[in-house]
């Protein structure tokens, strides 16, 4: 059985976004509607919309981190507190390996331009470094739920 990690990049290389990469991996283990968090994450990839914003490994790991609490408290103000304090945590450790959380300067390039596009393809950016943002962020979600 593959690990959650090992099948975001798998996600992820089959042509899902950073953001859904991440979501549907745990779309098992936390029982929610995988074409559903598809359809949820799919404009959050190249850090929203394109916009190179938050990296969308980063927005999707907190869609998971709320669906999670959710399932744990029916208090919507339980949830937002505990929500909001899983992405504190998941951000600073996001940024002890990154430094930063936008995907503009994880990448360093501009997505929107053919010259971004071709310097994705060019020095394998998608697998150098978005699939290690993919992999770290699960990762990071793993410890955060189990704890």
């Amino acid at each position: 059985m593959k690990s959650k990690t090992e099948n975001a990049v798998e996600l992820f290389r089959d042509g899902m976004n950073c953001a859904q990469s991440v979501v549907m991996a745990f779309s098992d283990e936390l029982e929610f509607d995988r074409e559903m968090a598809a359809r949820i994450s799919c404009g959050f990839g190249g850090g929203m919309g394109r916009l190179q914003e938050t990296c969308g490994a980063v927005t999707g790991s907190f869609m998971v981190l709320g669906i999670d609490v959710c399932r744990k408290h029916s208090n919507n103000r339980d949830r937002k507190e505990e929500t909001y304090a899983g992405i504190q945590k998941f951000s600073e450790r996001f940024k002890s390996i990154y430094g930063v959380l936008d995907c503009k300067s994880l990448l360093n390039c501009d997505l929107r331009t053919e010259e971004g596009q071709r310097r994705i393809k060019e020095n394998n950016l998608h697998e150098g470094i978005c699939e290690k943002c993919i992999s770290d962020s699960v990762r990071i979600v793993e410890d955060l739920i189990e704890n």
